[in-house]
């Protein structure tokens, strides 16, 4: 019988131990998941700075798509992906073989086009001097002039034509315009390429770019574009590379909305100050661009800012409850709200509205006034007339 009253005793003592942890354990939880939460604040000062924020792509402020002007064969092409470039390099030429051949052609033909017209020159002179003497006839003489006029057309066509050949194969040698960097070249040594005044514009040997004057192209939400302004300098991050920080200035901003993800904004640019050598084209910088801030002023918490009817209350707390009192703010930021008028510093507020608050007792405008006493006005006019009447109506009655 003791030994039954012994296993009682301890499977009583396990249940109720059991029941002890798993309750502890399931109200730890609850702690856990629901912590805690401030409902007051103090009144302190404190640092406001509002600013924007937004994001946008790292590029180069001059990029340039390096197209031959004419149709032919790449011959040289000294440069490649990565490679910089100074102002003036060669960046690729194209095989002049043929104009080399058609310049010489040409000069060919300026040299006999001279001798022919000295041989004209000559014999229009003779004939001049002849006509002038009425040794020959004015048909002669008009034969003469006319070769000789030929002549001198036949010598400017050919040197027009021969300017024309130089002109094409002082195409055939692309320099950089700028110094550079080449971005991209999809283009390799003897493919044939047309020029940009043909077929799509010409075919694209290589994209080049001043990696030294860099830019952000950032997409600004249209609620936060009219508190942009020009040269106004904005704080970069630049995600690729964490900890790296520098300054840029606002150098455009679009006149007309665009939609980009959905989004309706306007294209800004931002050029960047002292680029770091890490900074690369198509990174994605973090923008954040100071609009107002205030220093060492009175703020509480935006959570302890109500609003009732336009007007802005707070409600602060006494030895024994809360009063509501009527606050006026200043620079606000995300969080805090600057005091103006109506707290005091080491004051304490509410985050929450109190149960057993008072309610805010409204403003009354001075057009709510004036209404009040012209339905007033209104009103007595209406019972003044209705006194009169009635009394004229019990005269005629009387009579």
């Amino acid at each position: 019988m003791k030994n039954w009253l012994i296993i009682l005793f301890i499977l009583a003592a396990g249940g109720g131990g059991y029941y002890y942890y798993t309750n502890n354990k399931a109200k730890s939880k609850a702690a856990t998941a629901n912590p805690t939460r401030p409902t007051t604040a103090p009144v302190e000062s404190r640092n406001i700075r509002f600013a924007l924020t937004a994001a946008g792509d790292i590029g180069p402020a001059d990029q340039v798509s390096v197209r031959p002007e004419i149709n032919g064969r790449i011959s040289v092409l000294p440069v490649d992906i990565g490679d910089q470039v100074k102002k003036g390099d060669l960046l690729f030429s194209l095989d002049d073989q043929d104009l080399q051949t058609e310049r010489s052609s040409r000069l060919t033909e300026i040299e006999g086009t001279k001798l022919q017209l000295e041989k004209t020159r000559r014999n229009y002179e003779r004939s001049k001097q002849l006509h002038n003497d009425k040794l020959i006839s004015q048909e002669v003489y008009d034969d003469s002039k006319t070769e000789f006029d030929l002549a001198q057309n036949s010598l400017e066509r050919a040197q027009k034509a021969l300017r024309q050949v130089e002109d094409q194969l002082s195409k055939t040698r692309i320099i950089a315009p700028f110094d550079c960097t080449v971005l991209t070249r999809p283009i390799s040594i003897g493919q044939a390429v047309s020029g940009s005044g043909g077929f799509n514009s010409g075919t694209e040997v290589m994209t080049i770019a001043n990696l030294k004057d860099m830019i952000v192209n950032a997409h600004v939400n249209q609620a936060d574009v009219t508190r942009m302004k020009m040269d106004q300098e904005v704080d970069i991050e630049i995600e690729a590379v964490p900890g790296l920080k520098f300054k840029g200035t606002v150098k455009r901003i679009a006149p007309q909305a665009t939609i980009k993800n959905n989004i309706k904004g306007f294209a800004a640019q931002i050029f960047l100050k002292d680029i770091d050598s890490r900074v690369r084209p198509g990174m994605t910088a973090n923008l954040t661009i100071p609009l107002i801030s205030a220093e060492n002023v009175l703020a509480i918490p935006l959570a302890a800012v109500f609003t009732e009817q336009g007007d802005r209350y707070v409600y602060v707390k006494n030895e024994e409850a809360f009063d509501v009192r009527p606050i006026q703010i200043g620079v606000a930021d995300f969080q805090y709200a600057e005091v103006l008028k109506g707290l005091s510093a080491g004051e304490t507020v509410s985050l929450v509205r109190p149960v057993d608050a008072p309610e805010p007792k409204p403003k009354k405008s001075k057009s709510a006034d004036k209404t009040a006493e012209a339905d007033g006005a209104k009103k007595d006019g209406a019972q003044t007339g209705k006194t009169k009447g009635s009394s004229n109506k019990s005269k005629r009655t009387v009579l």
